[in-house]
């Protein structure tokens, strides 16, 4: 574990540093030494998706240069008078990073007017994919391409700009792990905050909003957000809970106990990283299997909840023509926190009374998905 002395030590005391880009969790830092709290802080800091971040002490934020996704020339220091959100992001993640860009977005977003002295900024934390062309893919697929820079450059710049804010980059079986570190800067470029991004859903606006307060007690007039609420921890929605969700197109869908089914969490960017357009048509015949009896019955979940917008789902969905199943939208990203969803695409394999008998982190061939499910499903 990479460590600051001081002020650094006491933030991360507590921290596993790494959070894997192509599967599994991020954890939350210590808060330690905290005083005496109205209820609505004590619910927050009891919320475990949540990190309220850790004071950084003002200390200098290091300076670097790299470029942004139009191939443009930038430093930090060029943005000095604006308060700056700077994540570390794998430009090919499809776990915690596409929580971080979405929270960054709404907290600039919860600002209101106040947002224009606020750069969003993102480091390529990815050594294998680390070309302009590539931040600009990740930057298209989450709608951020006018939203932020996102910075690369070449492998000695990255990994010294990795090392000047201590940030942990490795490779383990193809998978990118590094620390999901995003920081507060102020418009001095004095580091006031960290936080690091927890992999579950249902918190992503929470994350937004506890950024956006950060940000707002360092703007002048201290600007009121455009909304609030409450940082308690949320329930989640799981295969025993019968849950009614809006569909991409069509009637509302419906999870729940009651019969074996299959769910596919899915979201529009995986066509950065997958050819997703195939992947979703070849399930159409896995849904014919199904409706012969043959197979328990598919459902698809778009993790909306990450999406630029509900729109853009359903606009990427009528490109694709008729799919056999429907398509659902957790817009809450409650459902995907209760079926353990920890990474995109993730299938899971529900029995009739709600448990789950199997899941699955990544895409399948349609007759390997066949066998997976029938093993574990006994049809």
């Amino acid at each position: 574990m990479i460590v600051r002395t001081g002020i650094w030590v006491a933030a991360l005391a507590a921290v596993v540093p790494l959070s894997g880009c192509g599967t599994g969790t991020a954890h939350r830092p210590g808060q330690a030494h905290m005083p005496v709290m109205p209820m609505a802080s004590q619910a927050a800091e009891a919320n475990p998706n949540l990190d309220l971040g850790s004071s950084l002490g003002g200390q200098p934020a290091p300076d670097f240069r790299l470029d942004n996704q139009f191939g443009q020339p930038m430093s930090l220091s060029q943005f000095r008078g604006k308060v700056i959100i700077l994540a570390f992001t794998d430009s090919q993640c499809t776990t915690v990073c596409p929580l971080t860009t979405a929270s960054m977005l709404q907290a600039r977003q919860l600002l209101g007017a106040a947002g224009t002295n606020v750069q969003l900024l993102g480091v390529n934390a990815n050594p294998h994919a680390a070309s302009v062309a590539d931040v600009l893919a990740y930057s298209r697929a989450h709608g951020m391409v006018n939203q932020w820079d996102f910075l690369t450059g070449t492998g000695a710049q990255l990994e010294a700009t990795w090392r000047a804010y201590h940030i942990a980059v490795q490779i383990q079986q193809g998978q990118i792990d590094h620390t999901p570190a995003l920081f507060v800067i102020d418009q001095q470029g004095r580091e006031q905050k960290i936080y690091l991004t927890q992999m579950a859903y249902s918190s992503v606006g929470q994350s937004a909003q506890v950024l956006a307060e950060e940000v707002a007690s360092l703007l002048p007039g201290h600007p009121k957000l455009a909304s609030q609420q409450s940082l308690a921890t949320i329930p989640s929605e799981t295969p025993a809970d019968t849950v009614t969700l809006p569909a991409a197109s069509g009637a509302p869908v419906t999870l729940g106990p009651g019969h074996a089914h299959l769910v596919l969490f899915f979201a529009s960017w995986l066509s950065e990283v997958s050819d997703l357009s195939s992947e979703l048509a070849s399930l159409n015949a896995y849904a014919q299997g199904a409706g012969h009896g043959e197979l328990p019955p598919l459902t698809a979940v778009d993790e909306a909840v990450t999406e630029p917008s509900a729109q853009a789902v359903r606009t990427y969905l009528s490109s694709l023509g008729r799919l056999r199943y429907p398509v659902a939208l957790d817009t809450t990203g409650r459902v995907a926190d209760g079926y353990g969803v920890q990474d995109q695409p993730w299938f899971v394999l529900v029995s009739a009374s709600g448990k789950t008998l199997w899941s699955h982190d990544g895409w399948l061939s349609l007759p390997a998905l066949q066998a997976a499910v029938t093993a574990h499903s006994g049809t």
